[in-house]
């Protein structure tokens, strides 16, 4: 027995955060499940819609469409990533995640290492439209 405690989530037992587009849910994280070297989650991203511009200081963000497909523009290249496909975004790349399609995307993220404090986390670039 390691003395850990376990929890089993679901994105419905989070709120969603629809502050820079889409609607993202951190599934596992410090707030979360008291992870303590990255959180995951996923963001539904409705045709037309997106996750704006941003970049991480401190953390890797792994990105896997589930389903639909989405562009993820890196430094402002756009990269078409399609069902069961994934992209690496690198320490410090702004990047975009944008449905250009017709149907809606879902997308798990994972994000590590931790940044030192979460306000030093993820720097916007761009404001929702």
């Amino acid at each position: 027995m390691t003395g850990q405690l376990h929890h089993v989530m679901s994105p419905d037992d989070v709120a969603p955060n629809t502050g820079r587009g889409g609607d993202i849910r951190v599934v596992l994280g410090p707030a979360t499940v008291g992870a303590t070297s990255g959180f995951m989650g996923v963001v539904l991203i409705a045709p037309g819609d997106r996750v704006n511009e941003h970049y991480h200081p401190y953390s890797e963000e792994f990105l896997y469409v589930v389903e639909g497909s989405v562009v993820v523009d890196l430094d402002d290249v756009p990269h078409e990533v399609g069902t069961d496909q994934a992209v690496l975004v690198p320490i410090g790349v702004r990047h975009r995640v944008r449905n250009t399609g017709t149907s809606p995307a879902r997308v798990l993220f994972q994000l590590c290492p931790l940044a030192p404090r979460p306000d030093l986390g993820h720097v916007d670039t761009e404001q929702v439209s």
